[in-house]
């Protein structure tokens, strides 16, 4: 084997594995902190095998100069993706923490394994059914045969950072609020009308122990409401991990 030959595999090894390595650090589940490190760095490695036969040949040889900024633009196409389909837990997160102040669990925090940091007893279960759905409906597949066929249509060295690709990341992150909004809508309008029945409740008669009542009454609807939209939760967040899969793969086509 030439020492041209030797080069370009060493280039395709460490090119494919930057880019799986920023995938695995912030995709969902795989980015995960309850996932070991060693476990992370097999996967990278089984995959980077896995894929060099197949995306080898196309990755050329590059000078020693080009090596700093070609491996920073495969980290950040792989980390942009794993951004990009994140968006629905991080959505979850925060219709979680909406959810445990309106029904007056903000005071109730755990550690939530897959952030490592409290949150609300709500986010933690809200994380942990979304998760689950995750992995039943496998999501992870998805999203590592979306990684593998981008070395097809966005072989290392030929990606770029134009505008498009960070502001694509940027509106990407900007969804999270309204998302998580659209999740937490159905408990979410139960006890902001909760609130406006007692509070005419509390202005039309006094002496009514509402502020008693009151959290009670939020905390018991909120269950039932929540109860009651659980059946519909594997059609709403399949389409949403589809959404978000797409919108990963959009985000790299941007960086092509």
């Amino acid at each position: 084997m030439t020492s041209s030959a030797i080069n370009a595999t060493i280039g395709g090894i460490l090119t494919i594995a930057v880019r799986l390595s920023g995938l695995m650090l912030f995709a969902p589940f795989f980015g995960s902190p309850a996932m070991p490190a060693r476990v992370k760095a097999g996967l990278v490695v089984a995959l980077t095998f896995l894929l060099l036969p197949v995306v080898g040949p196309g990755i050329g040889s590059y000078a020693l100069t080009d090596w700093p900024l070609l491996v920073l633009r495969e980290f950040l196409i792989g980390a942009g993706m794993g951004i990009a389909t994140n968006l629905v837990f991080d959505a979850v997160d925060m219709a979680g923490q909406i959810i445990g102040m309106q029904m007056g669990y903000s005071l109730v925090n755990l550690l939530d394994p897959q952030t490592e940091v409290n949150v609300t007893v709500m986010a933690v279960f809200y994380r942990s059914i979304v998760l689950l759905l995750f992995l039943m409906m496998n999501v992870q597949y998805w999203l590592l045969r979306a990684i593998g066929e981008s070395f097809l249509y966005l072989p290392p060295g030929v990606g770029g950072l134009r505008g498009a690709f960070p502001l694509g990341i940027v509106k990407t992150v900007g969804m999270v609020f309204g998302l998580g909004v659209q999740i937490a809508a159905p408990v979410l309008a139960a006890t902001l009308v909760t609130d406006l029945v007692l509070g005419l409740l509390g202005k039309a008669s006094a002496q009514l122990p509402l502020m008693l009542l009151g959290p009670a009454i939020k905390s018991l609807l909120g269950v039932v409401i929540l109860i009651a939209t659980l059946r519909y939760w594997p059609g709403l967040f399949q389409r949403l991990f589809e959404r978000s899969l797409e919108n990963g793969v959009r985000i790299l086509h941007l960086a092509g």
